[in-house]
């Protein structure tokens, strides 16, 4: 059932997806504001009886709508050039995740531990479990430590993918023959699900994300029955 919340973003999981909400915050006040200044000049015209040769030609009223526009796209630009930043930013990861998709499922490799990969294909809904969240449960999990500057490298091996988490603010394109990175990481314990945002063939519905954030001491020994 559609209720309000599924209107507005998922909630923040990582220090980027919040700035990405303070962004969209802030676009959106300013839009609300424009909506509602034209709307009152358009009806105030609209219910004057006679239109006043100041408004028909007025080089004054002409200079002022062409800088204020301006004035709002330079309020609207710069934090949007600060997001961009910041996304584009990498500083010296403590771990790198490779993933790679497939038609029409993602494998991941741990590239700082040996011998470290996996496949994760989406759950059956006939293997589901009461609390698994059909269409977005995968068989394998990934698990990332929190509070970690994460590297993600991303590539395809067949057609166009796109790595997709909307809680922690990252979508990159898995392109064949290249490799996309991004960083980002959890500031808070978790699972959190994504999906391939680019059409992809038959089955790209078909194909969720889920992460898993957990604690570090739980992160090593993860790996570590992983690795064995």
């Amino acid at each position: 059932m559609a209720t309000h919340a599924n209107l507005g973003l998922q909630d923040s999981a990582s220090p980027l997806m919040e700035q990405l909400m303070y962004f969209h915050d802030h676009s959106m006040f300013i839009i609300t504001m424009i909506v509602m200044t034209v709307g009152y000049m358009m009806l105030s015209l609209m219910s004057n009886k006679f239109m006043d040769r100041h408004v028909m030609d007025g080089q004054y009223l002409e200079i002022l709508w062409t800088i204020l526009p301006a004035a709002v796209l330079i309020f609207i630009a710069l934090p949007s050039l600060r997001i961009l930043y910041l996304i584009d930013e990498n500083s010296n990861p403590l771990l790198t995740l490779k993933t790679i998709g497939h038609q029409w499922y993602w494998s991941y490799e741990y590239s700082d531990f040996m011998n470290v990969e996996f496949d994760s294909y989406m759950t059956p809904i006939r293997e589901l479990n009461p609390y698994n969240i059909r269409l977005l449960e995968v068989d394998n999990r990934t698990t990332l430590p929190m509070n970690t500057l994460t590297r993600i490298l991303i590539t395809s091996e067949d057609v166009i993918h796109s790595w997709t988490i909307p809680s922690i603010g990252v979508k990159a394109d898995a392109t064949p023959g290249r490799l996309n990175q991004a960083t980002f990481w959890f500031n808070r314990p978790g699972v959190f699900y994504g999906q391939c945002s680019e059409i992809c063939g038959t089955n790209h519905s078909f194909m969720p994300i889920v992460i898993e954030s957990t604690s570090t001491n739980d992160f090593i020994k993860w790996i570590t029955n992983l690795s064995e």
